[in-house]
């Protein structure tokens, strides 16, 4: 069948409906749940799967989709606002976000952040649509050697995103390494770094160390600053939630190189999502005349990240939908949900299942416009927070970082765990040491690993 008959066949099943409703509902969620620091959408699409098993399978497929990229979007509002990622994929815009917050670019940066997805997604579904069979190749010669260096890249990248010192920098990557080790080896079972502790057989979870590191770190710098320096960087006015044409005009070549990064890399193995924002605010600031304004709350860094993580969201599709393969553990729930409704991924389901592919493409779309209307006319909403007084904000963001570090496993741990790291992020601050690379190597890290023995042991 030609594009365009298939097309229609995915229209007509997107626009039942049911399948409107469930999209609707999954953007929602996924704004929400992206929007609340700690509740991802891997733990939110785990607990949803058995709900899957009431609807039909293109219907299953279209709300977890929605739920996926729908916490691209909300967790860029978390991390401009608060100052703490939503999700790992919007580590880097807390690089710049935050600091238009504080500049009284709020408003503006929400806006970006809201139309550059909104551009990535479109733009990057139209990539799923034209060459999911052609790219899904390349994975097939993807080796753990291949993996291995593309990580390996990636950290070499990672100082990079540090306006500070490049030695802090490395020196940053290497202890969130060190603290992504932490658990048991995949190949010995041996113990590593646990001290004896059974609640770190497990490892550390990113949700505890984002919120100890970012957000409750950032809390206490505040209250260690004052009351009016946090009063200064929550509540001051904001004059414009709209960007000025200066803004737009440095936004969108950078929103349009993220989306190129993020349709390539998005396919690959291993996150792409969060590979593409950290190679896209790593090139924008290369390619920058001035990136000394980098940190300090460039446009380009807000704009390039957003569409890049949207876009290797929307892609990462290419390989569990013609292949069967998933490209990172959101998509394992996927090929999961598809498995409870009795279907077996691989090729064959792009020819013998056309509407549960096709379907799933046009919500894409569908649910790309969803989003937008869910995300700017909030952004009033989002904003007003800024003038909550910091005497009251700051409690309210304790109790929802304590509540997301708890849902990870339901383990006081966890909540511990937070206010340790968090204490070691306020050194972090104290000393002007770049927590971004420690992020970058705590994730990378043990793929990187995983990588590297595969390779030789093949």
């Amino acid at each position: 069948m030609s594009l365009l008959q298939n097309l229609e066949i995915g229209f007509a099943t997107a626009l039942t409906v049911q399948n409107l409703t469930l999209a609707f509902v999954g953007c929602f969620l996924g704004t929400l749940i992206g929007v609340l620091p700690g509740l991802g959408p891997l733990a939110t699409m785990a607990m949803l799967l058995p709900l899957t098993y009431y609807f039909p399978p293109e219907s299953a497929l279209i709300l977890l989709a929605g739920i996926y990229y729908g916490a691209q979007y909300g967790g860029s509002t978390t991390a401009i606002l608060v100052n703490l990622p939503g999700e790992s994929s919007s580590a880097v815009t807390f690089i710049d976000g935050p600091q238009m917050a504080r500049n009284g670019r709020a408003g503006s940066a929400l806006a970006i952040a809201a139309l550059a997805s909104f551009g990535a997604g479109t733009i990057a579904t139209v990539v799923v649509a034209l060459f999911a069979p052609a790219l899904s190749v390349v994975t097939l010669y993807f080796s753990p050697a291949d993996s291995f260096s593309l990580m390996l890249f990636g950290l070499v990248g990672a100082p990079a995103l540090s306006s500070g010192s490049q030695l802090k920098s490395v020196g940053m990557v290497l202890l969130g390494i060190l603290l992504g080790l932490i658990g048991i080896d995949i190949n010995s079972g041996a113990q590593r770094f646990t001290f004896g502790s059974v609640e770190l057989l497990d490892g550390i979870e990113f949700v505890p160390l984002a919120i100890g590191i970012f957000g409750l770190a950032d809390i206490l710098s505040n209250l260690m600053r004052g009351s009016e320096a946090g009063k200064d960087v929550l509540t001051s006015r904001i004059t414009r939630l709209w960007p000025t044409r200066e803004e737009f005009s440095r936004a969108w070549p950078a929103a349009l190189r993220g989306t190129g990064i993020g349709s390539v890399l998005g396919i690959l193995p291993g996150g792409g999502a969060l590979l593409s924002s950290f190679a896209s605010y790593t090139l924008e600031k290369k390619i920058s005349k001035t990136p000394e304004r980098f940190g300090k709350g460039a446009v380009e860094g807000v704009a390039g990240p957003e569409a890049a993580n949207n876009a290797g969201a929307q892609t990462s599709f290419i390989p569990m939908l013609t292949l069967g393969i998933p490209s990172n553990a959101i998509m394992a729930i996927m090929i999961g949900a598809l498995m409870i409704q009795g279907i077996a991924p691989g090729p064959q389901v792009m020819t013998q299942r056309p509407e549960l592919v096709w379907g799933l493409i046009a919500s894409m779309w569908i649910g790309n416009i969803m989003l937008v209307v869910i995300n700017l006319p909030l952004v009033g909403l989002w904003v007003s927070l800024l003038r909550i007084p910091y005497s009251i904000l700051f409690p309210a963001i304790v109790v929802i970082c304590c509540i997301g570090a708890y849902s990870v496993s339901n383990s006081s741990f966890d909540i511990l765990l937070a206010a340790v790291l968090a204490f070691l992020g306020f050194l972090f601050i104290r000393y002007e040491c770049p927590p971004a690379p420690l992020a970058l190597g705590f994730i990378l890290g043990p793929m990187m690993e995983e990588n590297f023995r595969r390779a030789m042991l093949l």
